[in-house]
């Protein structure tokens, strides 16, 4: 896939940075942006560029919020990079999900060692999105390990590097699928399935949420989705469709203050959202039928 490259410029005193920070990067979500980096100077974002609407940024910024700032940008095509090379370079630190999990990249466990947790998930990420360090992967992991997952049938939505499958397999789940539109997410999470000896029982289809039109109604128990808010409202009634009665969908991939959106739209499918959780600006839901 091919991203944009927007660099934003915020003027303002630096107590108020940190602040305008997060305010441009929820307002600003809505046009495309998949994540954000802070920078000395301000905020970098990326978002795909079929499904980036600078006229909707422009909006925003025209009517930015704090009066005391000023917000400019610069748009370039992201680089492409070899992010395996840097990976094989860099990788990441073990991550430590509760008590219970720890994710890994097989290299860096100088201060963790896998053997002492209950669920270890080891990670090889291949230009996907998906290793743990992100708020809302920890989060949508957190739901999982409350939950029993014994015999369950998973759909993991926008599976990225397979991370939230793969766990909920090792936590007892019967049987996963998992779907990306990148196709090297789609490979890369067939790859850390074989890596975590899962293989087997774990699924990866390229395409969108057009595939579940060909799945049974009420095929899984469990439905995850970490994806960004428009997609989700957006896909929200074939998720309905496939999630079996009794079953619970769990979202994330927005802000806090995007759940009463959400929950306005899972309402008119009969949806009711039973557990919210939150991690610095970013948030999950839990709901059922």
């Amino acid at each position: 896939m091919k991203y944009y490259e927007v660099r934003f410029t915020i003027s303002c005193s630096p107590d108020v940075l940190p602040t305008a920070r997060d305010v441009l990067a929820a307002l600003s979500a809505d046009a495309g942006f998949e994540s954000f980096e802070d920078t000395d100077s301000g905020l970098t974002g990326y978002a795909q560029q079929a499904l980036f609407d600078e006229a909707l940024l422009r909006q925003v910024l025209s009517t930015f919020p704090l009066p005391s700032c000023q917000v400019a940008y610069t748009l370039s095509e992201a680089e492409d990079r070899d992010w395996n090379e840097v990976w094989e370079h860099e990788g990441f630190a073990p991550i430590i999900v509760g008590s219970q999990c720890i994710i890994h990249d097989g290299r860096h466990l100088e201060d963790a060692d896998p053997a002492r947790f209950r669920y270890a998930v080891e990670i090889d990420a291949r230009l996907a999105f998906g290793t743990g360090t992100h708020e809302t992967t920890r989060l949508m992991l957190s739901f999982l390990l409350d939950m029993d997952l014994t015999n369950r049938c998973v759909l993991d939505c926008g599976t990225g590097t397979g991370i939230l499958a793969i766990a909920a397999l090792k936590m007892g789940a019967r049987d996963a699928t998992g779907y990306d539109i990148d196709e090297w997410s789609a490979d890369n999470a067939r790859h850390n399935a074989v890596i975590n000896g899962i293989d087997s029982r774990f699924t990866s289809l390229l395409g969108d949420a057009t595939l579940l039109d060909g799945q049974p109604e009420g095929a899984f128990h469990i439905v995850m989705a970490n994806i960004n808010r428009n997609i989700l409202l957006s896909d929200l009634p074939r998720f309905r469709r496939v999630l079996a009665p009794g079953g619970r969908l769990l979202l994330s991939g927005f802000y806090s203050d995007d759940i009463p959106l959400l929950q306005s739209r899972a309402t008119t499918l009969g949806l009711t959202i039973v557990e919210e959780r939150t991690d610095n600006r970013w948030a999950a839901i839990a709901l059922e039928v």
